[in-house]
């Protein structure tokens, strides 16, 4: 074949589509219940945004992103995660104004240019939620615990939080000195990546997948929390365990992004490994003004709903298969397959989920592709059953069989798909 899909790619089937349709249903329900509202943002952006927002010494600013200039020679970059956008989208329409708390969530495609893998593309695609304009710990919390209602409603094996905090500017100030104190006597067997950021933003370093072994006795941060950003991450665990989400202390998750402040937090699963990661999000007071806009606290998570899809097929979750269609219409002879067409539209603006033969087919290899879609009625229409003003109701397992009259037959169906019987 002369085009095949750019790598880090994947194209979304019949029969996999589906399961993407559940999991995201899934996530507005949710979303719903906790009183949050969907925004969507555009898919390519100002680079700068992402430079300023996500931080110039990430691997997602250094290594990841795609960015090109437009025809007005403008530098643009297609979303490498939700929050930045999101964050632009909250100024630039002043949502601010609100008398409430903005509640926001998102699903969409992200992009970011990494060797494929296991769970990971080029172009993945993100579950996530955003709340601006409150320090209040219980709204941390409760970000935490939509995920977590989120994972547990799909099925996933032996979920928990682990959570830390990276307390205000003034924790990480003191930590900082610490820390590159710490790590000076190793740093020059640290990879390229730790050592260029050991001046610009040692706490990165601690992110590293390399360099683990030369962090054993590293200095936790939390014994540089100052009192503001310890009553805060105390009172979050209080209400986690309130709400019996299990969750686990883990001083050294930094999280790789720079904009998050004081609680960061990443969802864990049972079975897969390495990548038992399914999810993470923290606090980022500071990011909005940072970007321009007035000082508002935020605080958020996103899921890449890839990871999770093969979490649920590795512990054999079953995702329920949903029927299509309601019935199945079956014409046998010219006339009555011209009637066939018009039935058919009345079905469908009845409500009703209906479908018919365009390809000529016997009456036997029609009932046939009904059973493959998994329909539970055939309507049966000949042109013998035309002139008499009928048409024969079946349902395929049972091969049960009633006649109905034709000018009732829309009718018959709404009250039959609605209560479930013949």
């Amino acid at each position: 074949m002369r085009y095949q899909k750019p790598k880090g790619t994947q194209d979304f089937i019949p029969g996999v589509v589906e399961k993407w349709q559940y999991v995201e249903k899934k996530a507005r329900d949710w979303c719903h219940r906790f009183n949050y509202k969907e925004i969507r943002t555009p898919i390519f952006e100002q680079t700068e945004l992402f430079v300023r927002s996500v931080g110039e010494t990430t691997d997602v600013v250094e290594k990841e992103m795609y960015t090109f200039k437009d025809k007005g020679d403008r530098n643009m970059t297609l979303r490498p995660e939700g929050t930045a956008g999101v964050v632009r989208a909250y100024i630039e329409n002043k949502l601010y104004g609100e008398p409430d708390l903005q509640k926001l969530y998102y699903i969409g495609p992200k992009f970011r240019y990494e060797q494929p893998q296991s769970g990971r593309f080029r172009q993945f695609h993100q579950f996530g939620v955003e709340v601006f304009g409150s320090i209040d710990p219980a709204i941390d919390a409760e970000v935490i615990s939509l995920g977590y209602s989120f994972f547990k409603d799909l099925g996933l094996q032996g979920v928990k939080v682990e959570l830390n905090s990276i307390g205000n500017q003034q924790s990480r100030t003191n930590y900082r000195g610490k820390l590159q104190q710490f790590l000076t006597p190793v740093k020059e067997q640290l990879c390229n990546d730790c050592q260029s950021r050991f001046e610009r933003n040692p706490l990165r370093i601690l992110d590293c997948k390399k360099d683990q072994q030369y962090f054993d006795g590293a200095p936790s941060i939390l014994d540089s929390l100052d009192e503001e950003s310890m009553i805060h991450f105390e009172k979050v665990q209080k209400y986690l365990a309130d709400m019996d989400v299990k969750f686990e202390i883990n001083p050294r998750m930094v999280r790789g992004l720079d904009y998050y402040t004081d609680t960061v937090f990443e969802y864990k699963a049972e079975g897969i490994g390495a990548i038992d990661t399914i999810a993470a999000g923290g606090r980022y007071n500071g990011l909005v003004e940072q970007i321009g806009g007035q000082d508002q606290p935020g605080v958020g998570f996103g899921i890449g709903l890839e990871r999770v899809l093969l979490i649920l097929d590795h512990q054999n979750v079953q995702i329920p298969e949903e029927n299509l269609l309601d019935v199945y219409l079956v014409g046998l002879g010219d006339q009555a397959e011209e009637k066939c067409v018009k039935v058919l539209y009345e079905l469908r603006q009845a409500g009703i989920k209906a479908e018919k033969d365009y390809l000529g087919k016997k009456m036997k290899a029609q009932l046939k592709s009904a059973d493959r879609q998994k329909v539970k009625y055939a309507a049966i229409l000949g042109d013998e059953e035309l002139e008499r003003g009928e048409i024969v109701l079946k349902i395929l397992e049972s091969r049960e069989q009633k006649t109905i009259a034709l000018e009732n037959f829309v009718e018959e169906m709404i009250k039959i798909t609605k209560g479930g019987n013949m």
